[in-house]
């Protein structure tokens, strides 16, 4: 398993770091995975599905995948030239996993997969690049206000969109994921980073049961002293708001000026 076992508070030019996933009280197994990567710059969460063979393979290769790509690359020339670097590494673990499925005689949309969101900051001071597939979140807390920088990818946020209204469709049901389809389309994007910033990037088991008042106020209580302490607060948290599934929360503390 990817994930520091036990965790450990990691210091990243990005800032401070700390992640944390928990199987939750319900499900027999974690398909969640995690990852935090000092030397890269890198952090990013992963969340199996749940009702597909190997939710637990998918999440934790996903996220090996595109560190490998990742750390072969030489740098980048410009944030242009980074992004499409981003992008390929998200589309190889993509492609590599449905290779797999399909070598296991899995059909196209019944393999194992997984959600895939992240940051990376390849250059020191630079912006971070935001990467996202299916309905892992990422979150910004800065100057008291959350934020949701990353979209839902999900029948039931498309049929938000569409005004639907009446029965909608479950809130799990993903357009895409990494892995089960050949083609996929990931949301990349550079975001800036400001002194004192905080980002929660998460699973839905996260913040399907907490609402964002209650993520706000945990993360306003965070700070360089106390970072695992509010990354066990969230998941606790979400814990005793009913989650049904598996929960992950990685914090991002971005150094004051």
């Amino acid at each position: 398993m990817i994930p520091l076992s036990p965790p450990v508070l990691q210091q990243m030019p990005m800032g401070l770091a700390y992640g944390l996933t928990d199987v939750g009280t319900v499900r027999p197994s974690n398909q969640d995975n995690l990852l935090l990567l000092p030397e890269l710059n890198f952090l990013a969460v992963a969340d199996g599905m749940g009702g597909h063979v190997g939710g637990d393979i998918a999440s934790t290769e996903a996220l090996t995948l595109v560190w490998k790509h990742l750390r072969a690359l030489p740098p980048a020339a410009s944030e242009a030239e980074a992004l499409s670097q981003l992008q390929d590494a998200v589309l190889f673990a993509n492609a590599t996993l449905f290779r797999n499925n399909a070598a296991a005689g899995l059909a196209d949309g019944y393999g194992m997969g997984t959600t895939l969101t992240g940051m990376w900051q390849p250059q020191g001071g630079g912006p971070a690049l935001l990467f996202h597939v299916g309905d892992s979140r990422i979150y910004r807390y800065r100057n008291g206000q959350l934020a949701q920088l990353t979209h839902d990818q999900t029948l039931y946020q498309q049929a938000l969109e569409a005004g639907m209204t009446g029965v909608l469709p479950p809130r799990n049901l993903l357009l895409q994921a990494i892995g089960p389809a050949q083609d996929v389309r990931p949301d990349v994007f550079a975001h800036p980073l400001a002194p004192g910033d905080i980002y929660l990037l998460c699973s839905d088991g996260l913040y399907g049961a907490s609402d964002d008042a209650t993520l706000a106020a945990i993360l306003a209580g965070a700070g360089p002293d106390n970072l695992p302490e509010s990354c066990v607060e969230l998941v606790e948290k979400a814990k005793q708001d009913g989650s049904r599934d598996n929960i992950t929360a990685v914090l991002l503390l971005c150094p004051a000026a």
